[in-house]
């Protein structure tokens, strides 16, 4: 049977790079997107910034205010996305924060360290958990045959989901292992069900969380030559993951079910290109 509406994905932190690229490549290939941003560090008013620069594709967005450290905020936005279009088929755990853009909602550094854990991993669970029971209730009792695929995006890192850094801040690569391992056990239970499940764990990737985290301290000097050791000598573009995400939500992708995805350009495969070059 076709769709009353196009098929609909949840894109969290969707005004960041990867989650602003994606929101457009799906947009292109004709979904409709419940987005969110951050509740109280982002503006309704950027939000709508962002719509309005969609044009014509505006029409299949909706926008919703997300705080993941908060349960209740959680669940409002989740309610809040599937009003607004009655259905449910992807969702792309992007949302996150960073050794630095954390500094946005605590100064003190446990409390970093906990927000960290709790945005990042345990916010992501929950709303995972509530996709993975809303579309339990939409397949209710047809045979596999019968039923859309359903697709569970997640980004996590190469530090922490795939490799180790040394000196890279712990309760962000924690939290990054926590999305791979949540990735592999959902997974592993849902082998004979329409959910497609993967995460994707990108490098050094050109967005305003690597830049606060990272780039920003440097000279022009001192960026030449840190990306100049980089795979490939350049940093990742967020709509090369936008291209990757866009993949992995069609029906060609269902063979990587269960897959934790190194798009680090290799980096992944040899980390010490990091520490090399500070230690």
């Amino acid at each position: 049977m076709p769709h009353p509406t196009p098929q609909v994905a949840i894109v969290t932190g969707a005004l960041g790079g990867i989650g602003r690229a994606t929101v457009r490549r799906l947009l292109q290939d004709g979904w409709a997107v419940a987005a969110s941003y951050a509740q109280g560090v982002e503006s309704p008013d950027k939000a709508m910034a962002f719509k309005d620069e969609l044009g014509e594709h505006g029409n299949r967005i909706s926008l919703h205010p997300l705080n993941l450290a908060h349960s209740t905020s959680i669940r409002v936005f989740f309610a809040d996305a599937l009003a607004a279009w009655g259905r449910l088929d992807a969702l792309v755990n992007n949302a996150a924060v960073g050794t630095a853009t954390v500094a946005d909602y605590a100064t003190d550094s446990i409390q970093q360290d906990e927000l960290l854990l709790h945005i990042n991993a345990a916010g992501t669970l929950t709303l995972t958990q509530l996709f993975v029971a809303q579309m339990r209730r939409q397949w209710g009792e047809q045979a596999l045959a019968e039923l859309p695929a359903a697709k569970l995006v997640s980004i996590s890192s190469v530090g922490g989901g795939v490799a180790t850094f040394p000196f890279f801040r712990l309760a962000d690569g924690m939290s990054k292992a926590a999305v791979a391992f949540m990735t592999r056990q959902i997974a592993a239970e849902h082998v004979h069900t329409p959910l497609d499940v993967f995460a994707i764990c990108p490098g050094a990737t050109n967005t305003g969380m690597f830049q606060a985290s990272t780039l920003n301290a440097m000279s022009d000097a001192e960026r030449a030559a840190f990306v100049s050791r980089l795979p490939k000598q350049r940093l990742i573009e967020p709509p090369e993951i936008a291209e990757l995400i866009a993949f992995l939500l069609t029906p060609h992708s269902r063979v990587l079910h269960g897959a934790v995805l190194d798009a680090s350009m290799g980096l992944g495969g040899r980390p010490g290109l990091m520490t090399e070059m500070d230690h």
